[in-house]
Formats: structure tokens, sequence, C-alpha cells
């Protein structure tokens, strides 16, 4: 079983369903990954337009699809999606797709530490080109900036105490590492809170870490603006994420636009049956909205 099999696409018949695929409709993808949405949008007789951050994952992916007439690929940054789809040949689209979710690929094999389930470089960048690493944020910002980094981008309830943690433990050693991060954030848990988490306590800061790394948030509200320019009328956006940041923003947008006009009124959720053969899809959400 190789990297792409192993990754399992997210809500893929709801995402098909609001998508609406019309024979030789074009469709951007701005997430591609390794594909697994983009495969179906294919077989159903779309033109997709794939786009991704992660140079690696781009190719990992080109060798599943090969020379496909009906997919071409780009690395780009899906900020960018008006721009790149205009270059591409896909100035005006019937749908475009969005899954804010990291690939199971990035998690388990790109060694860049997203997981805080293994000892890794703090690097957490998707686009290699960037110049700041979550190391780099960790040794650089002030007690101050840490509390806001952990508890608006993570909602971490023990920021304060993380921050302060982290910047003791930097003036011994630089933190480099997932097991550096994960040993303080343990132990700051450890004096709160008795018996075992449900999720590891790292969890949202790893999540703040990554966001900033990334500037997600912004990036995604660029997207949005970008999509809604370049929909067709009657064309449709579906926009999958996995936290309530980002969920809100999506909102936000939906319901304050004055060109699209929502179609789920609360957001859709993975099915039990889904959650348990794929426990990545437990937090993801999608919303759709289409193009007036």
């Amino acid at each position: 079983m190789n990297e792409y099999t192993y990754h399992i696409p997210v809500l893929l018949e709801e995402v098909l369903a609001h998508l609406h695929v019309v024979e030789k409709g074009k469709y951007i993808d701005g997430t591609f990954g390794f594909g697994g949405h983009s495969k179906k949008i294919l077989a159903l007789g779309g033109v997709v337009l794939g786009i991704d951050v992660d140079t690696d994952s781009l190719d990992e992916a080109q060798k599943e699809f090969g020379k496909d007439k009906d997919l071409k690929l780009v690395n780009g940054n899906f900020r960018d999606i008006a721009r790149i789809a205009h270059e591409n040949g896909f100035k005006k689209v019937n749908g475009v797709l969005l899954d804010l979710g990291m690939s199971s690929w990035q998690i388990d094999n790109a060694k860049r530490g997203f997981s805080f389930q293994k000892d890794e470089p703090l690097d957490m960048r998707m686009d290699q080109t960037l110049g700041v690493t979550a190391a780099d944020l960790l040794q650089g910002l002030s007690k101050g900036e840490l509390y806001e980094l952990f508890n608006r981008l993570g909602e971490e309830r023990l920021a304060r105490d993380i921050g302060f943690s982290v910047v003791r433990a930097r003036g011994i050693k630089p933190i480099k590492t997932t097991k550096d991060l994960v040993a303080i954030v343990e132990e700051v848990y450890k004096k709160h809170y008795h018996g075992p988490s449900q999720k590891n306590p790292a969890t949202k800061v790893f999540q703040a870490l990554r966001i900033a790394v990334n500037d997600e948030l912004h990036t995604l509200e660029m997207a949005l603006q970008g999509i809604e320019k370049i929909l067709v009328p009657g064309g449709r956006v579906v926009v999958i994420s996995f936290h309530s940041l980002e969920d809100r923003i999506v909102k936000d947008f939906f319901n304050n636009s004055g060109q699209l006009r929502v179609v789920t009124k609360h957001p859709i959720t993975a099915s039990d049956e889904e959650k348990r053969t794929n426990p990545r899809s437990r937090s993801a959400k999608l919303r759709a909205a289409i193009k007036i």
C-alpha cells in the first residue's frame, strides 16, 4: 500500500453531492494533496485544476495520476486561487473545493513536525520556501506574544502558563523538536490536571503554531474572496474545515457575501461509520454555497 492509497478523502460523497459535477465542467481543487476528491470529480467527467503548496505532495500525486488530459496540477498557494485560475485557463469555473485538513502523508511522512506523536524538527511549513519555522517562533516570540498565539489560534486554556514555560525552557536550551515541545506542554498540564486526557495536551499548541507559520486564517479569507470572483452563476463552492476558527471564517463569509447563497444551513459532519473507518474525519465540517 503506497502513501497515496492510505489517505482517505473526507466527506467524499457529501462533497460530490454539493459540487453537482457536470460533464466537461471546470473545477478547482485548491488543496489537492493526493487528489482523493478530484479523482472522483474526474471520474464524473469534470476537468480539474489541482493546486497545492506542498511540492512533495504534488510529486507523489503526479505518480498516481500520470498524464490525465483532464487534470492540470500547479504548485501554488490557494490564497492566489483567482490569479492561478486565470493563468491556467480556468477564468470561470463550475465549482471549487477547499479541504483544509492535513493529509495523512503530510502528518506521517513529511518529517516537518506536524505530528506530536513523532520526534521531528519543529518546522511545520507546508510551503518549504517560507522563511519562518515553528522553532523560530518558539525561540523569538515574547512571553506575551506566545500567550496571544496559543490563546487566539489554539484556543488553549493554559496558554499563559505554557508561554511562560516555553520562555523558561528556551533559556536553558533551544526548543528544536516536537519531543521538546510536547514535554513542556505535558509538564504544564500535569500541574493543573490529574488523570489521562482524551487527546494529547499538545494538540492545541501544535495547531496554533501550524496556523501561524502558514498564515492559514488570512490565506483562507483571501481564497474565499478569489473563489467568489471566478465562479460562474450557479457555480458551487465547498469548504471542509477542521477547527472552529476556520469554520467561523467560512460561515461568516458565506453569510455576508452578496454573491453567494448558502445551501448548508448547518455544517455537515461525518457519519458514525466514516468516523469509525477514518478517525481524521471526526472534526470535519462541510459548508457549501452557490454563486447567485
